[in-house]
């Protein structure tokens, strides 16, 4: 993936992280329950979260190996819009009248998995580019 679409896509992930963020804190603080709005803030920091880990994938991008940083990009652009995503819109679903957004439950651990597996990726993102003779 190029390094452009990496900084771009950490961008947007941190932009929704702040707009997620300061809803929570504001608009929302008074609409949702104390659990549901914890749930919100907690998309809302992994979304930061990651945004911030693409970043330093994308400055590192010409010293790692270029499969396992892709791979890892992947995951971890997936499993933000899943995990984060889904946590956005079950915390939200009493108030937004979407109660058939249950079935997203177990969209939120697959998005999980998957962050776990991006930050598995890392420990080969130092493999030389080529192989040892």
């Amino acid at each position: 993936m190029p390094t452009k679409s990496i900084i771009l896509t950490a961008s947007i992930f941190g932009v929704i992280a702040v707009i997620m963020g300061a809803m929570g804190a504001h608009a929302l603080k008074a609409l949702l329950t104390e659990n549901a709005l914890d749930s919100f803030l907690t998309g809302a920091r992994y979304n930061m979260f990651h945004a911030i880990t693409l970043l330093a994938l994308a400055g590192n991008g010409s010293f790692i190996h270029q499969k396992w940083l892709n791979l890892a990009v992947r995951l971890i652009i997936t499993g933000t819009i899943l995990f984060s995503g889904s946590i956005y819109l079950l915390s939200t679903k009493d108030i937004t009248g979407l109660n058939q957004l249950s079935i997203l439950g177990p969209v939120t651990p697959i998005g999980g998995v998957l962050l776990i597996l991006g930050s598995v990726s890392y420990t080969h993102l130092t493999l030389p580019t080529t192989p040892y003779v």
